[in-house]
């Protein structure tokens, strides 16, 4: 079993206040669960009006599956024109069989 996560630290566009940032933030995540079957939320810089962390997690039973389940994530978020990717940092973690 194989574990992965994406952390998407995003810039978002002409956003002046929180009610803002939750509807452009919202949909992404939104689309992010319904296309990719994987578990999404905003995970940080819950405060600020212009940036945004997109966290992304999946589980499968190989490596691959779980890369191209992030790589179509990622594609996604950038994709989208209301907002900018500064970063995206990967987690691979293979479960110890016993």
């Amino acid at each position: 079993m194989f574990t992965g996560s994406l952390a998407v630290d995003v810039l978002l566009g002409d956003v002046r206040s929180l009610k803002e940032k939750r509807s452009v933030v919202r949909p992404i995540v939104a689309e992010l669960k319904r296309k990719h079957d994987v578990s999404a939320a905003e995970a940080g810089h819950l405060d600020l009006h212009r940036r945004a962390l997109i966290g992304v997690a999946v589980v499968a039973a190989d490596a691959q599956h779980v890369r191209e389940v992030l790589d179509a994530c990622e594609r996604l978020v950038a994709a989208r024109p209301e907002v900018e990717v500064l970063s995206a940092h990967r987690q691979l973690i293979k479960e110890a069989d016993e």
